[in-house]
């Protein structure tokens, strides 16, 4: 497992080691001790396992209370997978980072509690599983408007794909009213 820095410090981009031949491959998703080893100790209460088509664009979401890590990855397509600072005392605060994830890549990325999360599918479908460091409680669930100037996220929006989005992410608040932790 090869841990990769990104330009948010505790934000991780997560390359596991794939073993394959003419056959198939392996590769290993989650090991408590790999992680550990890694400084990464991480607890997981819940697996998630999302399909979306071309063009779906979900999040940014965050909890306010039980906020949740999320180790994640796309195992069918290929995803931009985007996470934001949302840390009031942090040096980062209301920056972003983005990654691609894809089955051909196999790279997941770790976002720490504290982040909003949100991921854009630019192949035709994608699944996308992850896993969470703190239950789902939708009544402290938020959304941070994936669109805010004033984050500045560059979306690679596929040509001619209208941008399919939940009525609960088209109702995002930008950075400046949107709830935050300290």
């Amino acid at each position: 497992m090869n841990v990769i820095d990104t330009e948010l410090d505790d934000v991780k981009i997560i390359e596991p080691s794939v073993f394959g031949d003419d056959r198939g491959f392996f590769l290993e998703t989650w090991s408590d001790a790999a992680f550990q080893k890694a400084g990464m100790n991480i607890q997981f209460v819940q697996d998630n396992h999302s399909r979306s088509s071309q063009g779906v664009l979900r999040g940014l979401h965050y909890q306010i209370k039980h906020p949740q890590g999320k180790l994640v990855r796309c195992t069918a397509g290929e995803v931009f997978d985007v996470a934001v600072d949302m840390r009031r005392l942090s040096h980062q605060f209301g920056q972003w980072v983005g990654v691609i994830l894809s089955e051909e890549n196999k790279r997941q990325l770790w976002i720490p509690p504290g982040f909003a999360h949100g991921f854009y599918v630019m192949s035709a479908s994608a699944d996308f599983q992850y896993k969470c460091s703190d239950i789902y409680a939708p009544e402290y669930e938020r959304s941070l408007l994936w669109n805010d100037a004033s984050v500045g996220i560059e979306w690679p929006l596929v040509a001619g794909v209208e941008t399919q989005l939940a009525a609960k992410d088209q109702a995002g608040k930008p950075l400046s009213e949107a709830d935050a932790f300290p």
